[in-house]
């Protein structure tokens, strides 16, 4: 566990780095592309709705910063062709990628293991785990093409210690941590950095999904929870292999 980096003021510290966020459209993964495109960024946003991507593209691009890139792509069907139409887009468009920012999961459903789903758990550890790995292998290669170049992946408090009724959100957050782990193990820290944030308890439609009593206005905001990402995505970072604990 590792104490999050102090928050500096905005001075521009991704200016000309690249970095893709999934989820971008909403939540943590909307707030942060717009904090990277503040910060100098410029943002690859990914998610699976184009009018909404359409959305965050167009509130950055009326902000006056770097224009982005709009990857509509769906990771629970997304097939090997798709990761490399992925990888030859960027590849096209930039030559490089600086960071790799896993943000977009699904809860699934919270019940007993002995009522769930099976469909819809395998549902979640494919979207949560799988499409991450399938993702990060495909973007390696750009990635390596970086001066230095920082991967993120999101967790949770339920993935290092299960808890009765997360079922397979929990087990794809456990796998994440360990996915997080095996790349982290891999790679060359001075070309590379591999690091885990958990937001903790953040005003999300999953949070009010996974917690419908509870009185939004007590969580820290999604804009809040994205400026502490901003550090371990730059380029003179040297935090690798930690988890964050917002």
């Amino acid at each position: 566990m590792t104490t999050p980096t102090p928050i500096a003021p905005s001075s521009q510290r991704l200016r000309d780095r690249v970095i893709l966020v999934t989820g971008a459209t909403k939540g943590i993964g909307r707030a942060l592309a717009l904090e990277i495109a503040q910060e100098g960024g410029t943002v690859v946003l990914l998610g699976r709705r184009q009018k909404a991507l359409e959305q965050v593209y167009d509130a950055i691009v009326a902000g006056g910063f770097a224009t982005p890139a709009i990857v509509p792509f769906d990771l629970e069907n997304a097939l090997e062709p798709d990761y490399a139409a992925l990888y030859t887009a960027i590849e096209q468009a930039f030559g490089r990628l600086d960071g790799l920012v896993h943000n977009a999961a699904l809860l699934g459903e919270r019940s007993p293991i002995r009522h769930a789903d099976v469909a819809l758990f395998a549902k979640v550890l494919h979207v949560n785990v799988t499409a991450e790995f399938a993702l990060t292998h495909t973007l390696l290669p750009l990635l390596e093409q970086s001066q230095k170049a920082s991967v993120i992946f999101t967790s949770s408090g339920v993935g290092v210690t299960g808890r009765a009724y997360w079922g397979g959100y929990a087990v794809s957050k456990f796998a994440v941590e360990g996915l997080a782990q095996v790349l982290a193990d891999e790679v060359d820290p001075h070309k590379i950095i591999v690091n885990v944030i958990n937001p903790g308890a953040t005003r999300t439609d999953m949070r009010a999904l996974a917690f419908p009593g509870e009185d939004p206005s007590a969580l820290k905001s999604a804009e809040a929870v994205a400026r502490h990402y901003i550090p371990y995505l730059t380029v003179d970072c040297a935090t690798h292999g930690a988890r964050l604990n917002l």
